[in-house]
């Protein structure tokens, strides 16, 4: 089943978000060569696809996990975690219908 990932950043974590950037972008490059990534990216924190130093609010992730208990497990193990990037991680099952 798919599940969404959402986690929010903490104020002023760019600077540890780009630091642990390679070691994140290196789990969802392995989701991806297993098939079971369907869209990964950051919430820019201004309405600009560049937000240079405003960075992001937070990420969305929507990938395939055997269960809830598996992407809980597989989002807590994330190097934005233990950076301390993130202020919160929400993980909710997710259906897609579109695009078909």
């Amino acid at each position: 089943m798919l599940y969404a990932i959402i986690g929010e950043d903490r104020p002023d974590s760019l600077a540890d978000r780009l630091a642990a950037r390679p070691a994140h972008l290196e789990r969802l490059q392995a989701l991806q060569d297993e098939g079971r990534l369907l869209v990964a990216g950051p919430f820019p924190a201004i309405d600009s696809p560049d937000p240079g130093p405003a960075g992001f609010s937070g990420s969305l992730i929507i990938a395939e996990f055997a269960s809830l208990e598996a992407a809980r497990n597989w989002a807590d193990a994330d190097p934005y975690v233990a950076a301390g990037v993130y202020a919160a991680v929400v993980v909710k099952p997710f259906k897609k219908v579109l695009p078909a």
